[in-house]
């Protein structure tokens, strides 16, 4: 299932690639469920993240790889893939995109390919699956545009 979310920043893509640290790893983690962060290399090729999802009834494991990292003429990019992954998720591939839009302005976009046993299983979480991410564009305009920055 293919999910994509943008949102557009008053700010370079470089500053932007900048600050893809630790700190807004962790502002990102939405309220649920509950995210520990186990490990965090950053977002270079050979890196990984290790968390720890609190479902409240489960907690679950979740590995990343960062399998690439480009700057190229038109955007600045990292693509992660998981291999232990919480239920009902099968296969992850999360392509982080800043792309440029001029010398003061770019798009984040997160183009996540999820797959789950089943197609329908697949539509029937694409509505939380969206929300996760949805939650993010507010935090990175306030982290990335916001006074203390």
């Amino acid at each position: 299932m293919k999910l994509i979310v943008e949102t557009p920043i008053n700010r370079s893509a470089e500053e932007v690639w900048n600050g893809f640290t630790e700190k807004l790893f962790l502002k990102l983690s939405p309220p649920f469920p509950k995210l520990k962060l186990n490990r965090f290399d950053g977002c270079k090729a050979g890196d990984e993240v290790h968390l720890e999802l609190d479902f409240g009834i489960y907690s679950s494991k979740w590995i990343s790889y960062i399998i690439e990292q480009k700057n190229t003429e038109s955007e600045i990019y990292f693509i992660d893939t998981s291999q232990d992954l919480p239920f009902p998720l099968k296969t992850w591939k999360h392509h982080h995109r800043i792309k440029k839009i001029d010398e003061n302005n770019c798009i984040i976009i997160d183009d996540i390919d999820y797959y789950t046993s089943s197609k329908v299983l697949d539509t029937i979480i694409y509505p939380a699956m969206w929300a996760q991410f949805a939650y993010r564009s507010p935090v990175y305009k306030k982290f990335f545009e916001g006074k203390n920055t």
